[in-house]
């Protein structure tokens, strides 16, 4: 039997404004006035808000987005963002354990066997769907971080399925009157019973305003945040066992990974970062023709309650629709991937996670939803893509190294000559294919691995942009198969190049190089000079870096360390059976007191070559 929704018609109050009840408007604005009296003292003190303690700052917990704004001005101020995200570092300790939680935690990790069996994709799965809800909402969140988990571990955990159970109205109705400081009957004209959709951080509910416009409220489940962050600082304590799983502790960095679990996770709980994060892609899409994203009600919008304009549409993803309506699917694959590419090479800011359930078709419009995962790339990076972009279309493989080089950072030894040749190699593969037949997120994917396998580290809004190119090219396959990301892509770099202001940015940093360049040239005749007097004198030094044969002398200092310990144990074995010869006291079980310990240093000695040695063949 189909489940009926359930719509609450609430009467019109008599509250002393829209959706405040009596006596909560004069508890925002003393509140306003406290943070209005923080910010004239921290002016008068001439004191930098980023030099400040997170005390002296308002606490967002407390006030609703439009109460932010009216102090930073915009979602674009940098202080805003700084202080929605103070959350986002890992506490070292919690106040209070949860001894029980723990026990459990502890059970599930047995049950698997992890020190014995390999933690295997499948496994980690089942590990998380076994811990519950919030792991599993944890995994969903990993399954976006490619630099964080290898590639098979993130398709793996795209599969976690999440089994909760909605909250009650009562429930729902407790978490909104305690955000917005007012009565639900002050607030809305009608209230769904039945959400749209429930999940295990929180919940969506379709409702009315008293103005008529039809919203969503997405409500916070009570104490997800607390019991997520107890769960995240149980696990650090048990990552121990995971690091002795065979072949996994090279794989994984299970500390770092908590680390960005933990800030993450904070960022999604925090629903006032969703809500910036919407209004700062409206406003730099406003302008763009058949784009759009749903309206933030700012004074309806907390920490934990988030209300926006209700999407009237279907997803992008509804093909029988699409046909039956006389959509142009090709026209909509063109305009959704244009204004994909507009997001990342010139807002900087682009959806991580664009489905197809967060792509919806409005008349005539494209709308993006759910701004929960959002990427960002900094002028550089996206000069870097450009760059990589220009030397794919040019076939210039010395230009797309430089590009894929200047995008991240060195952890570690770099062996420039294999880096080159893995990207060689990657390149010839793909060198051969015509652009149209080019999976733009497969080689994004590859190029992080060459990367990661040659310790250059990539900024995170690398990685989730990569994974969010092979979600939309996904959704663009199934709309319309003949689309190519990678040429429109070339199409929109080119004709970004031949803009007037492109045009002088480029002959400008041109003729900065030809001046950089020619100013050492002139070098060149002193320092050829001085080259040859030193060969002359005898003086002239060449330094080899003979980058081969550093695994062979790792190797050689290794056997050498092994056959140091095997002569000093024989050593030991030796004079304590000479010293045995002998009637010296003290003795132990007959033995003189010296040779006992020469026999047992020499056991263990014996003991910790043979285990280094095992080990080692199995790594």
């Amino acid at each position: 039997m189909a489940e009926r929704s359930t719509i609450i018609d609430i009467e019109i109050g008599t509250g002393t404004g829209p959706g405040t009840e009596p006596g909560a408007e004069e508890a925002i604005r003393a509140q306003k006035v406290n943070i209005a009296n923080t910010t004239n003292e921290e002016e008068d003190n001439n004191s930098d808000t980023d030099g400040k303690d997170v005390q002296e700052l308002p606490d967002y917990r407390e006030c609703t987005l439009a109460d932010l704004l009216k102090l930073y001005g915009s979602v674009d101020n940098e202080d805003l963002k700084e202080l929605l995200k103070s959350d986002s570092k890992l506490p070292k300790s919690l106040l209070n354990e949860n001894v029980a939680r723990l026990q459990e935690i502890t059970k599930i990790l047995k049950s698997h066997e992890l020190t014995r069996n390999e933690l295997s994709p499948e496994r980690l799965r089942m590990i998380l769907e076994d811990l519950g809800p919030t792991f599993v909402k944890m995994g969903q969140i990993m399954s976006k971080r490619t630099d964080l988990l290898p590639r098979s571990y993130c398709q793996e955990l795209e599969n976690l399925c999440e089994n909760s159970t909605p909250l009650s109205l009562e429930e729902v109705t407790a978490v909104v009157e305690e955000q917005l400081k007012a009565s639900m009957r002050n607030v809305f004209r009608q209230f769904d019973e039945i959400p749209l959709g429930a999940a295990s951080i929180g919940q969506v509910h379709k409702a009315v305003l008293k103005d008529g416009r039809q919203v969503v409220v997405k409500v916070q489940r009570p104490g997800v945040q607390e019991t997520m962050r107890h769960d995240i600082m149980l696990l650090r304590k048990l990552v121990r066992p995971l690091k002795m799983a065979p072949r996994v502790g090279e794989k994984i960095d299970f500390m770092g990974m908590l680390e960005e679990l933990w800030k993450v996770s904070q960022e999604e709980l925090n629903y006032l970062i969703e809500a910036v994060h919407t209004i700062e892609f409206r406003n730099l899409n406003a302008d763009e023709p058949g784009i759009n994203c749903p309206e933030i009600i700012a004074e309806l919008t907390t920490s934990k309650v988030m209300t926006m304009e209700y999407v009237e549409g279907f997803s992008i993803g509804d093909s029988d629709r699409l046909d039956r309506e006389g959509y142009d699917r090709d026209a909509l694959g063109k305009l959704m991937i244009q204004n994909y590419i507009k997001q990342v090479l010139t807002d900087g800011f682009f959806h991580a996670d664009p489905h197809q359930g967060n792509i919806m078709i409005r008349g005539d419009e494209l709308v993006w939803i759910d701004m929960g995962m959002t990427g960002t790339l900094s002028k550089q990076e996206r000069s870097s893509i450009n760059q990589g972009i220009r030397a794919m279309v040019k076939k210039d493989q010395q230009g797309l190294i430089r590009a894929l080089v200047a995008m991240g950072a060195v952890n570690g030894e770099l062996n420039y000559s294999k880096l080159y040749t893995d990207i060689d190699f990657l390149m010839d593969r793909y060198y051969v294919m015509d652009l149209g037949d080019m999976n733009i997120g497969e080689v994004f994917t590859d190029i992080i691995k060459v990367m990661k396998e040659n310790n250059i580290v990539l900024p995170s809004g690398i990685s989730m942009l990569a994974r969010g190119l092979v979600v939309i090219e996904g959704v663009l396959s199934r709309l319309s198969p003949d689309t190519s990301i990678v040429k429109i892509a070339q199409t929109y770099v080119m004709k970004d190049m031949l803009r007037p202001r492109q045009l002088i940015k480029s002959v400008i940093q041109d003729a900065t190089t030809m001046a950089s360049s020619a100013e050492k040239a002139m070098e060149i005749p002193g320092l050829a000079s001085d080259l040859i007097k030193n060969t002359l004198r005898g003086q002239t030094k060449i330094n080899l870096d003979l980058e081969s044969s550093r695994p062979l002398m790792e190797e050689f200092n290794r056997i050498m360390n092994h056959l140091i310990i095997c002569i000093f144990a024989a050593a030991l074995l030796l004079g304590s059976s000479l010293l045995c010869t002998t009637n010296m006291h003290p003795q132990i079980l007959g033995i003189p007191a010296l040779g006992f310990i020469g026999y047992l240093l020499a056991f263990v000695l014996g003991l910790y070559l043979i285990i280094k040695s095992h080990f080692g063949r199995k790594k």
